[in-house]
């Protein structure tokens, strides 16, 4: 066999493994479609007038406003225990000593004196919790998909309604500051921004400093109806020392510092938001679904009253994304199309000194037009898309007319009853809440409308093409037989590598599952190992290479990624390896840290399969030694040795020029025992991924292995491949010198 032949067929088997990779990772990581619709205000959310109290007031749309500024004060990584306020010391305990406890003390404080004025909330993160998702969720309301993660670091425009859209459309002027992820996002909506680079974590000050240099100046000017600021020096303090170092204590104060500083002066006409976009690990790590990670900080304070009761003994628990039609309500805009979020119904109850009905009354409108809001995206998107479960979608909007029906009477009915006005919002929040539920759990179903086509059309042409080999081997000779066996192999992992990763697919679904599918994974995995067994190696011998070296090679590079502290998942990942050699950052380069986390991430797939054409080499290179070999021949063999003395020199792995047309065969043989048991692995993966899609931590624990396992496989195969395509240039430049020496020697 010629090495090219060799290389390509091996090439092509892993394109086809990649193509099983992708079949299956696109029906089983959470994936949504994404609307372009955007929401008016010349077009109501739903049917009739709108709710009570939005007409004939100015800034109303859907509702009139409440506040002409909001400023968003962005702490990167501000876990909810961050600034949760500290209870006294209990008597014969030891005190709680961490650095950020009680840094944040100005947020008690205003929670103390003014408790009609703020809040403070848990708020819960959607996981994956890296920032650019959750920026995407605080600004569309809806729910990033786990696949976006892989995006945190090229950041693309969001195509979906969203916040920032209604404000630049409605005219409002949107001044940023600080995280330049928002660049990517939203580009050209900012009326003045002020970007800094947010990738080196190893740097707590630059970003911040660059805020604190803006922002005062900035709100004194007045030029501005909505004010962002991102800072970064919490969730840079938490990836560099942790959340317990003296660091974070600095950080938190001067934070606590700049919340001073900005609600000194805030007007009466302005709400300010201070949250966290996430939280963090015991290490500072962010990225999976922890309790640490998914509790996220949120404070709201106004100079005017926001709340008609004073705060409660437990702060409450809310979804992040509820922030997002809550700010659009209470600036008079419309709530973004694809909005999947509840606004926070407190605060529209209109002030301490509000009646009670009336408050009621508002909260119930709010939530009315979030429900029409929310009903209209789940009709919008049932109908582009199939992925919404028919039953439950069907049971939620009998929900939303009843519901819709009650508002309606309340409008209408002179006496209003409270009874009648609880009913109502009690109704619209069980909506709402049944609505998100659904759309998390279709999102993450898989997908097997691809898988329905490919496969059967696959098999079918298979099928031809085995029929038509087999015609042409009874009339020609061994070549042609030969050239068979090949055509039989190519066809077996086509269909073995499509079908590899979508056969756990197959499993969801017992109803589509036929004999057919059934026994053609059995027969890939069977021709394939015929194949790496060793049919197109004619004698055993030292050229084959046993399965269990090659197993036992290739479990060793898994257990040299976790023994080299490596684990498979996001938090884990050893973020500080994109500083090797570059302690001061890379600029505005993406591609040389990516490398080198990634080199530090996957550096055992990538050298044991670049070294696996050892496990051919080495028997040759450690034979015994002349004289070791000379006691080991039998008596009768001497008279034999004498007249051959040349046989008594080691030949080592010179012995490889015995038979030099089998090496390349058997380098193909090796390379495809090693895809196998690489194949092996990640289908296990895949069926474990598939079997636990409903299990509560299929986000932090299977996805994430298997996404590690597929980008593991990805590095190996193509260390596999330069490690042979090394070892047939090493082996044409001995051949070609044994051959010149061989005719010197004729000579």
């Amino acid at each position: 066999m010629q090495k090219v032949p060799v290389l390509l067929f091996l090439a092509w088997v892993c394109f086809l493994f990649y193509a099983g990779i992708s079949l299956f990772t696109s029906g089983f990581l959470l994936t949504r479609l994404e609307l372009t619709n955007h929401s008016s205000c010349q077009e109501p959310p739903g049917p009739g007038s709108l709710p009570w109290g939005s007409q004939g007031k100015p800034g109303a749309c859907w509702m009139a406003s409440r506040f002409s500024r909001v400023v968003l004060v962005l702490i990167d990584a501000l876990r909810f225990d961050f600034a949760q306020p500290q209870l006294s010391h209990v008597p014969g305990e030891p005190p709680v000593s961490l650095p950020f406890l009680g840094k944040l003390g100005s947020l008690q404080r205003i929670l103390e004196i003014q408790p009609h004025h703020a809040r403070l909330y848990r708020s819960q993160v959607d996981p994956p919790t890296t920032t650019m998702q959750r920026l995407k969720a605080l600004t569309t309301g809806s729910l990033p998909t786990f696949i976006d993660a892989g995006s945190n670091f090229a950041s693309h425009a969001i195509v979906e309604d969203n916040l920032i859209k209604q404000l630049t459309s409605a005219g409002r002027r949107v001044v940023f500051m600080g995280d330049d992820t928002w660049k990517n996002l939203f580009p050209g909506a900012f009326s003045q921004a002020f970007f800094f680079s947010s990738f080196n974590v190893r740097d707590l000050h630059t970003v911040d400093n660059g805020i604190l240099e803006h922002l005062y100046p900035t709100m004194d000017s007045g030029e501005w109806d909505v004010l962002i600021a991102h800072f970064l020096g919490v969730d840079h303090c938490g990836h560099k020392h942790g959340p317990h170092h003296p660091e974070m204590a600095k950080k938190l104060s001067q934070m606590d510092q700049v919340i001073q500083g900005v609600v000194e002066r805030l007007e009466n006409d302005t709400l300010l938001v201070v949250a966290g976009d996430h939280g963090m690990t015991m290490t500072g790590d962010h990225g999976g679904d922890s309790e640490l990670e998914v509790s996220a900080a949120l404070f709201l304070y106004s100079p005017t009253a926001l709340f008609s009761s004073t705060p409660p003994q437990e702060p409450e628990v809310i979804p992040q994304i509820s922030l997002v039609p809550t700010l659009a309500l209470l600036l008079g805009l419309p709530i973004p199309f694809a909005n999947i979020g509840e606004v926070m119904a407190e605060l529209f109850s209109e002030g301490e000194d509000s009646q009670p009905h009336s408050s009621s009354l508002a909260q119930a409108s709010a939530l009315y037009l979030n429900a029409q809001q929310v009903s209209r995206f789940l009709c919008t998107y049932s109908d582009a898309t199939q992925d919404l479960q028919v039953k439950e979608l069907h049971q939620l909007q009998n929900l939303f007319s009843k519901a819709s029906a009650d508002y309606q009477w309340l409008l209408q009915s002179p006496q209003r009853a409270e009874a009648t006005l609880k009913t109502v919002i009690s109704e619209l929040q069980q909506f709402l809440r049944g609505a998100r539920a659904i759309c998390i759990a279709s999102w993450a179903r898989f997908s097997l409308a691809d898988l329905d086509y490919v496969v059967p059309q696959i098999y079918r042409h298979m099928q031809e093409e085995f029929r038509g080999r087999l015609e042409k081997t009874k009339s020609q000779g061994p070549l042609t037989v030969a050239a068979y066996q090949l055509g039989s192999i190519y066809s077996a992992s086509v269909v073995m590598a499509l079908t590899l990763l979508a056969f756990p697919l197959l499993l969801l679904h017992a109803e589509r599952i036929s004999l057919v599918f059934l026994l053609l994974f059995l027969q890939s995995f069977l021709l394939l190992h015929l194949l790496a067994a060793g049919i197109p190696i004619t004698s055993p011998g030292p050229f084959t290479v046993p399965w269990q070296a090659v197993s036992a090679w290739a479990l060793l590079a898994t257990q040299t990624f976790y023994s080299t502290g490596h684990q498979p998942v996001f938090p884990a990942i050893h973020w500080h390896a994109a500083f090797v050699g570059f302690p001061e950052g890379h600029g505005s380069s993406t591609w040389l840290p990516a490398l080198l986390v990634g080199a530090n991430t996957f550096a055992s797939h990538l050298l044991f399969a670049v070294g696996c054409p050892l496990l051919l080499l080495w028997p040759f290179l450690c034979e015994s030694q002349g004289p070791r070999k000379r006691r080991q021949q039998p008596p009768g063999n001497e008279a034999e040795a004498r007249v051959r003395p040349e046989e008594e020199e080691p030949l080592m792995e010179m012995r490889l020029r015995d038979a030099p047309h089998h090496f390349n065969a058997a380098l193909l043989q090796l390379g495809l025992k090693y895809l196998f048991v690489l194949g092996i692995q990640i289908l296990a993966c895949a069926v474990a991924a598939s079997i636990l899609r409903r299990h509560l931590m299929v986000w932090k624990v299977f996805a994430p292995k298997f996404i590690f396992e597929a980008v593991g496989f990805i590095v190996s195969s193509v260390g596999l491949l330069l490690g042979i395509a090394l070892v047939m240039r090493v082996d044409g430049a001995v051949s070609s010198w044994f051959r010149q020496l061989v005719l010197a020697q004729q000579r």
